[in-house]
């Protein structure tokens, strides 16, 4: 769905939405399990920049939920990550503050994103919101074991009959310490 910066400075847009899973590409990491589903209302918000200058921004401000499916970090095995999230975003058109001289920018800035031409996609909106809800690294159950390093078995399934991990020569100094400590 395009929200049309025409539309906008008639009335607001409402959207209700239902993205089948596929239809919006999460990259290859995440695999969408549930449609999508989405609701809310974009708002044209004109902001004043010195005496002459009005800028457009586009307010969009909603919720979704979904189901997705990513690989635990650890023994990639598939896990399922619910989400539901509610969004208030603001897009600023690009180039707005070109030309200006570097300035710092103030937490209300950073979280400015920016559209380009007459209008922003929905679907790339909800594209960054599914992926920021994401948690950095998932994991299927805080005791997994993961994969062995050597022969890549699933730990959790049961233990593989690689030897044991080659020492590091570096701690070779404290083990003969230990060694003469114990005797």
């Amino acid at each position: 769905m395009f929200i049309e910066l025409e539309d906008l400075k008639i009335h607001p847009v409402d959207f209700r939405e239902e993205f089948s899973p596929g239809v919006i590409d999460l990259g290859e990491d995440v695999r969408q399990r549930s449609p999508l589903r989405t609701q809310g209302r974009a708002d044209l918000v004109e902001e004043h920049h010195g005496k002459r200058e009005i800028v457009q921004d586009i307010r969009v401000k909603g919720k979704l939920e979904t189901s997705l499916e990513v690989a635990c970090a650890r023994c990639l095995d598939p896990v399922v990550h619910p989400v539901e999230r509610s969004f208030d975003l603001l897009y600023r058109p690009l180039g707005t503050n070109s030309g200006h001289e570097e300035l710092s920018v103030t937490d209300a800035e950073a979280e400015i994103g920016y559209y380009e031409g007459q209008g922003l996609l929905l679907e790339d909106t909800l594209r960054e919101q599914v992926l920021l809800a994401l948690p950095l690294k998932t994991i299927c159950r805080e005791d997994c074991k993961g994969l062995c390093p050597h022969c890549g078995k699933n730990l959790n399934e049961s233990q593989c009959s690689c030897v044991d991990e080659i020492e590091d020569p570096r701690w070779a100094g404290l083990k003969e310490i230990r060694d003469k400590l114990n005797q």
